[in-house]
């Protein structure tokens, strides 16, 4: 596993060449991409989610496009469209932009809901059908959605089922003072997503998205997961729990992070480090816990709280370590 903890290193330096303060977002971004997954970027204009989404796949060479949500926005100005060829007398198939190794939807709540679902199959089954013709997207294939949770006006929120297929979703956050006096300095003369450049490649991704697959789960840790998940549905204050999309992509989350950080086995501390980002999308807040301002957040908060550690075990390989969680 220390050839993907090497590969981390060099994608997350490299970007935050760019993205200053924020190497727990990279990081998430990073164990998307080897987990095959999409991630939702909910965060406030000016945070620095389109140039994350750019810089990662100018460090690893993958294909870029952005699609710019809008309400007039059509599902074939996202997919493509058929156009009749009057020389060939055949109809010819004319890519959208969502054929691409990285995409971003950029404020995806601002198109209407039919638009929204057209990269339903695609973030699914990374296929889409145009005129009953099905066309394969390249891989890795992966969608960075970008949405305001501030302003609402005209906007479309997403449903459960498509908020379901993001593997993460996740917050920048403002710069604290002296990140943003760095970031002053060093767009002083440019950009420094100017001079960034390809530091692996996409075979290799492609590699460790296998690889990891590989890394040891524990018995306990699998029961600890689905506690986690089966919380959701039984909490008071959540209308709606956890699908069992939500416990394999904690699963495979946790995977890429013990990966990543050089370990061929997940320990619970994995579990709660993404825990948060994994399943606060997928729960619904009932109404009365919302009158009280009770977030998603909040209940997944409660939950890792409430539910027991695993600790050690004997004779088990995760343990080679020692590793004993605490709360």
């Amino acid at each position: 596993m220390n050839n993907i903890q090497e590969f981390a290193e060099r994608v997350i330096g490299n970007v935050e060449r760019v993205i200053i303060g924020k190497r727990s977002a990279v990081e998430l971004v990073l164990i998307a991409l080897l987990c095959r997954g999409h991630v939702l970027l909910e965060d406030v204009p000016g945070t620095g989610k389109t140039t994350l989404a750019k810089s990662i796949a100018r460090s690893i060479g993958c294909t870029f496009k952005r699609i710019q949500f809008t309400p007039d926005l059509l599902p074939s100005d996202v997919t493509g469209i058929s156009i009749f060829n009057q020389q060939s007398r055949e109809f010819e198939f004319r890519p959208g932009p969502v054929i691409a190794q990285i995409v971003l939807a950029d404020e995806i709540n601002r198109a209407t809901p039919k638009t929204q679902s057209s990269l339903l199959e695609a973030m699914e089954e990374r296929q889409i059908t145009v005129d009953g013709t099905t066309h394969m997207l390249p891989s890795p294939f992966v969608v960075l959605a970008t949405q305001n949770p501030i302003e609402y006006e005209g906007t479309f929120p997403l449903p459960e089922a498509q908020l379901d297929r993001f593997l993460l979703r996740l917050h920048l956050g403002y710069p604290d003072r002296a990140d943003e006096i760095a970031i002053l300095k060093r767009q002083r003369q440019s950009h420094p997503i100017d001079a960034i450049e390809r530091v692996v490649e996409v075979e290799e991704l492609l590699r460790f998205q296998e690889l990891i697959k590989d890394v040891y789960v524990d018995d306990l840790i699998e029961e600890y997961i689905v506690s986690l998940v089966t919380a959701t549905r039984q909490h008071d204050d959540i209308y709606l729990g956890a699908s069992a999309r939500g416990s394999l992509s904690l699963y495979r989350t946790a995977q890429a992070r013990a990966a990543m950080q050089g370990r061929d086995f997940v320990t619970p501390d994995d579990i709660k480090a993404l825990v948060g980002s994994v399943l606060s999308h997928r729960i619904i807040v009932n109404p009365a816990a919302r009158i009280r301002n009770v977030s998603a957040q909040a209940l997944v908060d409660e939950i890792v709280g409430n539910i027991s550690v695993p600790g050690a075990r004997a004779g088990r390989r995760y343990e080679r370590e020692a590793v004993v969680a605490t709360r």
